[in-house]
């Protein structure tokens, strides 16, 4: 049966859980290249791949999926310009949450933390800052950066047959932690198979991934790209597992990408839960994840949405002042793209002098990633925050470098920043 959970590139016509081909659509973004498809100055006349980025959910188990898998060499090629440990507010949660683990399940010095799509072992240090061993599994080339920062790192895509390779090598993990990454994966039977094989009895299996209830409310179809091949709710999660040897224990709701749900799974069936489990499940039936009068709504807000922000920009443009972009994450491709700005809109994107995007730009509409100092240096009328999901610590941290530009926060609603 968890097969079925193992897709193939390609259109993908079935519920990427239950397997029903009971689906409907929900919102089409249009065709799109890949969000961190980002291209060098050589690169811009060269021929750009597109793919459909079209969400749409399964009337059946409620699953939130996008409709179009496309191949992961592709999405996570070896030059992956994307650092969980350049921006302070993710660094600190992700070391907070090796912490949090440790402390809330009592794991010892000594035993082993594993981390799947681990980047650059920012999670995993927390771990090794309270004594315990720690390996990751990075398919891209910033496993480098990792091991150069003192965390052993294999560089591969996990898989069932890597799990048993580990196992093998390192002997049996205390917990696995999969942070953004739960919901990238098309081969997800073998990751949670291999998975299976590395953990010893009664293990964790720690997940983290976009939040669908939050996705909703705060109407982030920016946070809709290619990556994201599925948008959890705890409902989906539990009927997942359902399929696999786990027990969901326990359950939170974290700020990190703009709403994302924590889940806690513990090898071996019938553990007790807490009663976290019963009161989210409480939540989402009271916000109504299951009918499509909700979906409707939100298709509604996002063509409002798009076209707010497209006036507020026009009207800048029409004054003689075209509208800089503040941070790069990989939402704001999809953003970029759905709202039509090109680089006479958005005429550059800028980024901290640390970031692997500089000198780079965004697929599609070509627009530069610069060092921030332009903007700094330009003081233009109006910048557009692409990472509104942490707007509040970049504004504050942008004003004591001398940023005076009023900021527009698109999502949920396009307004004008207040700090």
């Amino acid at each position: 049966m968890t097969a079925l959970h193992d897709i193939s590139v390609g259109p993908i016509e079935a519920c990427q859980i239950c397997g029903s081909r009971n689906i409907e659509p929900v919102v089409d973004l249009g065709h799109q290249a890949p969000c961190d498809s980002l291209l060098t100055p050589s690169q811009l006349r060269e021929a750009e791949s597109t793919y459909p980025l079209r969400l749409v959910r399964c009337i059946d188990c409620s699953l939130a999926q996008i409709d179009y898998a496309v191949a992961p060499e592709v999405l996570f090629h070896r030059e992956y310009p994307y650092r969980s440990g350049i921006t302070e507010t993710l660094r600190n949660n992700l070391r907070s949450t090796a912490f949090s683990i440790i402390d809330r399940f009592g794991l010892s010095e000594g035993s082993l933390a594993i981390d799947l799509g681990s980047n650059d072992g920012t999670l995993l240090s927390g771990f090794k800052d309270r004594g315990m061993r720690v390996l990751g599994v990075e398919p891209t080339d910033i496993a480098e950066i990792a091991r150069e920062a003192g965390i052993d790192t294999r560089q591969a895509f996990f898989c069932e047959e890597v799990g048993r390779e580990i196992a093998a090598e390192r002997g049996k993990a205390a917990v696995v932690t999969a942070a953004n990454m739960f919901a990238h994966v098309a081969q997800l039977g073998s990751l949670i198979r291999g998975v299976e094989h590395m953990l010893q009895p009664g293990g964790l299996f720690v997940t983290e991934s976009h939040y669908l209830l939050d996705l909703l409310k705060t109407v982030q179809y920016d946070s809709i790209y290619h990556e994201h091949l599925k948008y959890y709710s705890l409902k989906t999660i539990l009927k997942l597992f359902e399929y696999y040897d786990f027990t969901v224990v326990d359950v939170e709701r974290i700020e990190n990408y703009g709403g994302s749900i924590r889940v806690y799974a513990m090898l071996g069936r019938g553990h007790e839960a807490k009663p976290s489990v019963a009161a989210m499940l409480a939540e989402e039936q009271l916000a109504r994840l299951e009918d499509a009068s909700t979906y409707e709504a939100f298709a509604g807000r996002v063509r409002k949405s798009r076209v707010d922000l497209q006036m507020l920009i026009l009207e800048a443009m029409a004054n003689g002042h075209p509208v800089p972009g503040i941070g790069c994450p990989g939402r704001a491709s999809t953003l970029i793209s759905y709202c039509g700005l090109d680089a006479q809109a958005v005429p550059y994107i800028a980024e901290q002098s640390t970031s692997l995007k500089l000198g780079l730009h965004l697929p599609g509409k070509h627009i530069p990633i610069v060092d921030e100092a332009r903007l700094l240096e330009e003081q233009p009328p109006k910048a557009l925050m692409l990472s509104w999901h942490y707007w509040r610590p970049i504004v504050r941290n942008m004003r004591r470098k001398g940023l005076k530009s009023q900021i527009i926060v698109p999502l949920p609603d396009v307004t004008v920043a207040e700090e």
